[in-house]
């Protein structure tokens, strides 16, 4: 039993269970937006968002995962992740391809409770396509230098596939705006994060904004795509529509996301960690509260 217990942390640390702060809470956020339209409650009870953590942690330890996975000979061979549990042999390739099939039943039996609860057949249906995209990820470096965006798309789905996992029907532009928004914000910290890997990228031919067009040349891409987070999450106010303590939380973003870019220089990742996982981790715990107040609280049913 212990020496389960020891290979399922060690797994947990490998998929970093801790990360998954970025993505749920948004997911969170559009599962009150769009349970807005149930009636007589108006927000979704509490089996629609233990679901969608269900399914938001089934998927993200899939992608992470199979992420490890394909990458297990490039991380041996770079310094920085040379001690994870794949390369360092703590865990072997064939127990990490049992939890990639354990995760992915969570996720497709998460997504199967919406038909069977709630009568929604589109968790379910769209399961399937949805994990073969996530996995898709691992291999975009090796081609493209979009792969941030790549990434971003992928995680900015889980916004989208929660309103469409709690109301289907009302999904419209504030789904989508609101999917952009943490599609850009994604890729904008994960283009910071790989300028910690230039070098490595450039020895292994692999692909990424910071190692084919400089660090100073992606930064400014970050900065331009958290701009538009900005942007579309003011828009989001507008149309969804959302009060004031949202707005709050978005002016709370921007200044945050500010102090973010400033912290990383073309030459100096030495608070890179600070910048990705500490100030992100903020961003999107503090924004989803307050989206969730705002709209059982404050905000109008449209």
């Amino acid at each position: 039993m212990s020496s389960i217990w020891r290979s399922l942390r060690t797994w947990g640390e490998m998929v970093k269970f801790s990360h998954s702060v970025f993505a749920l809470p948004f997911a969170m956020m559009a599962a009150f937006l769009a349970g807005r339209h149930l009636i007589p409650d108006h927000h979704p009870g509490w089996l629609h968002l233990l679901l969608v953590t269900v399914c938001m942690v089934g998927a993200r330890s899939v992608a992470m995962t199979f992420n490890r996975i394909v990458d297990a000979g490039i991380d041996a061979r770079n310094v920085r992740t040379a001690g994870r549990p794949l390369p360092s042999g703590a865990l072997s390739g064939r127990v990490a391809y049992v939890y990639l099939g354990v995760a992915s039943a969570v996720f497709v039996g998460g997504c199967w409770g919406f038909d069977s609860l709630f009568g929604n057949p589109w968790p379910w249906r769209l399961s399937l396509p949805v994990l073969l995209f996530l996995c898709g990820y691992s291999y975009t470096k090796r081609f493209t230098k979009w792969s941030h965006f790549y990434l971003g798309i992928a995680i900015g789905l889980s916004p989208l596939a929660a309103w469409i996992a709690v109301h289907p029907a009302s999904v419209g532009w504030p789904a989508v705006i609101l999917s952009a928004a943490v599609t850009l914000w994604i890729a904008g910290f994960d283009i910071i994060y790989a300028c910690q890997d230039i070098d490595v990228d450039r020895r292994e031919g692999l692909f990424s904004l910071p190692s084919r067009w400089g660090p100073r040349g992606a930064l400014m891409v970050t900065r331009m795509c958290h701009a538009l987070v900005i942007v579309l999450l003011l828009v989001l106010a507008a149309v969804a529509p959302m009060g004031w303590v949202f707005q709050l939380g978005v002016g709370g973003v921007a200044v945050l996301l500010i102090v973010e870019n400033g912290l990383v220089r073309a030459g100096d990742y030495s608070r890179v960690n600070l910048a990705f996982f500490t100030i992100n981790g903020v961003v999107s715990l503090g924004l989803g509260v307050l989206a969730i107040l705002d709209v059982l609280f404050v905000s109008t049913i449209p």
